[in-house]
């Protein structure tokens, strides 16, 4: 064995017997196990026995991506998220992009539209001045893809030109793979069947856990490739939990469907040892009849000395954003982006086109002079009642304002109209080296309010030199007097009372602390809609809505706390509508399989996020998922309210 991995902890020495015999190989650890901790140990070992090699790192976001770069720093390291590293191999081949592009959308199965229902020709993109590129949204006929796109592209060009395998393989001598389950089917794909085209010698490896696979685009496990023979890939397991207490450590084993049971880490130095001994730590199951969370957090307030105002600390885990919405207190701005009515019947009018010309129904005229009232007023449509959805939609009075405002507008226009809340609450920090690397999905006016905000909340806590560093008034300080004017615009923003969206974004120009520029004025035009609702909406709102994506609330979604951990977790059971969970089903036991594995992957999760102190909330449950809990929390740890 070589000297220094004499010092590496046992399944990375395990992985080492994997690159030895030149096998791909999955590093499988539960919640806790120290699965980073791993992969930086294989990148530093693997970059000092091969000083010349180079190595790819993916993983799924930008902040983990960062966090791998400051463990490791070195010049044949390369770290990125899956969807630029593809691209990165694959926008220099445009000829080859434009052909795939062009025959995937003439394929029916291919899930790529470029002219709904009509063939498309081999010299379509022949003009297109940048080429194909990628970005935050989709043009497809001026050539420009975004992420689902770009998957779905990268894996025809590896399955058609095995010689672009080979040139990756070249490249990249070793090539491994964070939080492999929540990584694309057609990308695995790419790695364990199509590089087997190239002759080409080169490694992968996997790192991640099946059980905190959450999300439904993600390919889960790698069981149809898991095996010992030379062309499968070898499983390492990796059972301690460094993180965890033991009753929460208990709680999910029972959990897991996999086969892995975790301990607790014997190290010294792991979180959850105190003087040798691994923490006990709490786990309570309340139920209620009202539903009531507030008095949850009251109990756990008076009687365990939670703090709820403390974020860095404790966390309340909902099911998704909508559930927070009111909580956090920007319900006005969530309805905005992801509820828009009018929108919602605009959508509703392109599903019954796309479906009437897939079924190859005649087609419904409409012409460019349309306008959206007249297309409205031609097709008609109803609701499962039979009632008009116009007519529904008019008979609210704030309705009928916002449908005023599009109904004479061209159909045409209108129908680019594209709402998502992810453009609002989308969490990815936006990251600026270079135009192909993909940061947040936030639109333009999202950012041009966290700057604004940014520079009041530094302000605010006393960081003045930061303050003066990234306010625009920072070029007309000149002497000692600017500076009072500066304090004194400032101060004028940090109390914004009742002031709106517009008036504060007015107000910040003119102070000189964050200036409107062109792509803000370029957003405003392009989005006249979209902003004459939000600009309304009081900036306090908005607020708000930047102290949740800041982690400065109690509150997070059950999604978004992937990764991270505190001290005290309340996890509130609410489906919030959705037929993809059902916590009932969960502690029965039965239902459709998917939905429980699939909550019971999310609640295995939120479970495991804890540190010392775990608590699930579950309104009004049955008898029979009383008993159940009984069973996994124990007798005196159920507590009515």
């Amino acid at each position: 064995m070589v000297k220094e991995r004499l010092t590496l902890e046992p399944e990375v020495q395990e992985i080492f017997q994997c690159i030895d015999n030149n096998c791909n190989f999955l590093l499988s650890g539960g919640a806790g196990s120290g699965k980073t901790f791993s992969l930086v140990q294989v990148i530093r070992q693997v970059i000092i026995e091969n000083p010349t090699a180079k190595v790819a790192c993916m993983t799924y976001t930008n902040a983990a991506v960062k966090e791998i770069e400051e463990r490791v720093n070195h010049k044949n390291l390369n770290v990125s998220t899956i969807h630029d590293f593809l691209w990165d191999n694959i926008k220099h081949f445009q000829k080859e992009l434009k052909s795939a592009i062009i025959t995937l959308a003439n394929d029916v199965e291919a899930k790529i539209s470029i002219d709904e229902g009509r063939a498309i020709p081999a010299d379509y993109f022949n003009n297109l001045e940048k080429g194909v590129q990628y970005k935050e949204y989709l043009k497809l006929k001026e050539g420009i893809i975004s992420h689902d796109e770009l998957l779905i592209i990268a894996n025809f060009l590896f399955e058609n030109h095995p010689k672009l395998s080979s040139i990756v393989k070249d490249k990249f001598q070793f090539i491994f793979i964070d939080e492999y389950q929540d990584t694309s089917k057609s990308v695995v794909a790419i790695f364990l069947n199509h590089f087997r085209k190239s002759q080409k010698k080169n490694l992968i490896g996997f790192f991640g856990d099946a059980m905190q696979s959450i999300y439904d685009d993600g390919i889960g496990n790698l069981d149809e490739y898991k095996g010992d023979a030379a062309d499968m890939v070898r499983e390492v397991k990796k059972t301690q939990n460094r993180r965890s207490p033991l009753k929460i450590i208990e709680l999910a084993n029972r959990l897991r469907t996999d086969g892995i049971v975790q301990e607790p880490s014997i190290d010294e130095g792991a979180p959850n040892m105190v003087a040798g001994q691994v923490k006990e730590g709490n786990i309570l199951f309340i139920h209620s009849n009202n539903g009531d969370v507030a008095a949850v957090k009251q109990y756990l307030t008076h009687n365990h000395n939670w703090d709820f105002s403390n974020a860095k600390e404790t966390k309340e885990l909902n099911l998704t954003h909508n559930l927070i919405a009111d909580k956090a207190g920007f319900r006005t701005l969530m309805d905005i982006y992801d509820s828009d009515p009018v929108i919602g019947l605009k959508n509703d009018i392109l599903n019954k086109i796309k479906n009437s010309n897939k079924k190859g129904l005649s087609e419904i005229e409409i012409t460019e002079d349309d306008s959206f009232d007249t297309v409205v007023n031609k097709l008609q449509l109803k609701n499962k009642q039979r009632q008009l959805k116009k007519e529904l939609l008019l008979q609210d009075d704030n309705n009928a304002n916002l449908y005023n405002q599009l109904k004479h507008k061209p159909f045409s226009e209108v129908k680019k109209i594209y709402l998502s809340k992810d453009a609002l609450i989308d969490d990815k920090k936006q990251d600026e080296n270079g135009d192909h690397k993909k940061g947040s999905k936030r639109d333009s006016l999202i950012k041009h309010l966290f700057k604004i905000q940014s520079n009041i909340v530094l302000y605010k806590t006393g960081r003045y030199n930061e303050f003066l560093r990234v306010t625009d008034y920072r070029y007309k300080i000149n002497q000692v007097t600017d500076k009072r004017t500066l304090k004194n615009n400032i101060e004028s923003l940090v109390n914004v009372g009742n002031k709106t969206i517009e008036e504060v974004i007015n107000d910040a120009h003119e102070r000189g602390i964050c200036l409107i520029d062109d792509t803000l004025e370029k957003f405003i035009v392009k989005n006249e809609y979209l902003y004459n609702r939000v600009k309304e909406v009081q900036f306090e709102e908005f607020q708000k809505l930047y102290d949740y994506l800041e982690g400065k609330t109690p509150f997070s979604t059950q999604h978004k706390t992937k990764g991270t951990e505190f001290n005290n977790v309340l996890v509130v059971l609410d489906n919030g509508g959705w037929n993809n969970y059902n916590f009932e089903n969960l502690f029965l036991n039965t239902g459709k399989e998917s939905v429980l594995k699939r909550t019971q992957k999310i609640f295995y999760v939120c479970c495991t996020r804890a540190k010392e102190n775990l608590v699930v909330f579950y309104h009004n449950p049955s008898k029979q998922v009383i008993v159940s809990a009984t069973e996994w929390f124990g007798a005196k740890n159920i507590v009515a309210i």
